[in-house]
């Protein structure tokens, strides 16, 4: 039996990716960047007014100059203008080009404003810097810079960028083709009144959630106990498939038939069972030139925890999204786990205000306790060697809220 780190290095091992497509930049929020994006040209593009004011030539406030005659106004998204008398000023406005022959800009508010025989009047009533309120050229980004990187996720600031430099199609991985499994004669549709030995499907439905979250659609199957009928539905999407996640029929119980019927349609078991609490049945293999299989425990605290573990940064890195940086956070209070496994702890993040990430413990009756999940926020990692854990002692975390 694994233990976690050699399960999840043995999962990341077989990461394949699903190939790269073209989309419009509008419609790529959410997707993994495949190409760099450079800058067509520098930011700002130009000398950039920062204040609304004049703007004027240093050397005349130097000379001692205060009072300054208006040329004319450069407005925003007007061609440059040039100052005719260096002696003078050019009122201007937010976001406007710098006028030639200008290099500082002094804000209304520094300024008194007369009009006489109808020429504007501005005199200056504060300390003015030289270059002061000029966003220059150049100075956030140069021309040809990488904006952005091949692995970065697409979101709301990268959509900004995007169009900003024009990039009007993107090369973004292909989501991978997943179909989430559900297994057992005991569970019937989510619009059926159940009896009281059967259950509804609900497993398939968190993990299809928590797949949407990538931006993954999934099909959904419905496998019943009967192994030569799972074969027959299985079998047809080995060739057009990437990812089976399945949940439930993998532990030593009588009519557990998926590991075996895996195996004889050809899959190559990785491992099979983790420790790990929940999860310790988790089964993984592949197909060669066919899709990868994460077979979940069917508990539904167990596969939930295995997905966000074990399945999310297999389809991240199959996306070509970037390592993540591990999460970390410290108990709110102390916590006992005697077995030598490895344990994942329901627990509520919350933020404090000296700036400490606190794990809060939520009750939790056991990998069958469905709604210990909707009291969480993330899984708290607890390592197999310990079995006592003091309040403030720092583990990681994995999130799914």
């Amino acid at each position: 039996m694994l233990t976690v780190a050699e399960a999840y290095a043995a999962v990341l091992e077989t990461v394949r990716t699903a190939g790269t497509e073209l989309v419009p930049f509008n419609q790529a929020n959410g997707r993994i960047l495949r190409e760099p994006v450079r800058a067509d040209r520098p930011f700002p593009p130009f000398d950039r007014v920062m204040m609304d004011g004049i703007a004027i030539r240093f050397d005349s406030y130097a000379r001692g100059q205060r009072v300054f005659v208006m040329e004319d106004v450069q407005a925003a998204g007007t061609p440059q203008l040039q100052l005719g008398n260096t002696a003078n000023c050019m009122e201007v406005m937010t976001g406007a080009v710098l006028p030639e022959l200008t290099d500082t800009v002094v804000q209304y508010e520094h300024l008194e404003s007369t009009e006489h025989e109808g020429f504007r009047r501005f005199t200056i009533k504060h300390l003015v810097k030289k270059g002061q309120h000029i966003h220059k050229a150049g100075s956030d980004v140069k021309e040809n810079a990488i904006l952005l990187d091949d692995g970065a996720l697409l979101g709301p600031a990268e959509a900004g960028v995007l169009a900003t430099v024009g990039k009007t199609q993107v090369l973004v991985s292909k989501r991978p083709r997943v179909v989430v499994i559900a297994t057992g004669n005991e569970l019937v549709p989510v619009d059926a009144t159940p009896q009281p030995h059967q259950l509804r499907m609900s497993n398939v439905y968190s993990l299809s959630a928590s797949l949407e979250q990538l931006g993954i659609q999934a099909a959904v199957l419905h496998l019943e106990d009967h192994a030569e009928s799972m074969k027959h539905q299985l079998q047809p999407l080995i060739a057009d498939t990437d990812v089976w996640i399945s949940s439930g029929a993998v532990s030593a119980g009588k009519f557990d038939y998926l590991p075996q019927v895996l195996q004889e349609l050809g899959m190559q078991q990785v491992f099979h069972k983790v420790q790990q609490r929940p999860g310790k049945p988790f089964l993984f293999g592949t197909f060669h030139n066919g899709p990868v299989v994460f077979a979940l425990p069917g508990n539904p605290v167990s596969g939930f925890m295995c997905f966000y573990r074990y399945v999310q940064p297999w389809l991240l890195a199959a996306m070509g999204a970037r390592p993540a940086a591990t999460m970390y956070a410290s108990l709110s209070t102390k916590v006992s786990f005697e077995p030598a496994l490895e344990y994942y702890l329901p627990v509520k993040l919350v933020s404090q205000p000296h700036g400490k990430l606190m794990a809060v413990p939520q009750p939790y009756q056991g990998s069958g306790d469905l709604a210990s999940l909707l009291l969480a926020d993330a899984f708290m990692e607890l390592p197999s060697d310990i079995s006592q854990f003091k309040k403030g002692d720092t583990f990681p975390v994995w999130k799914f809220r």
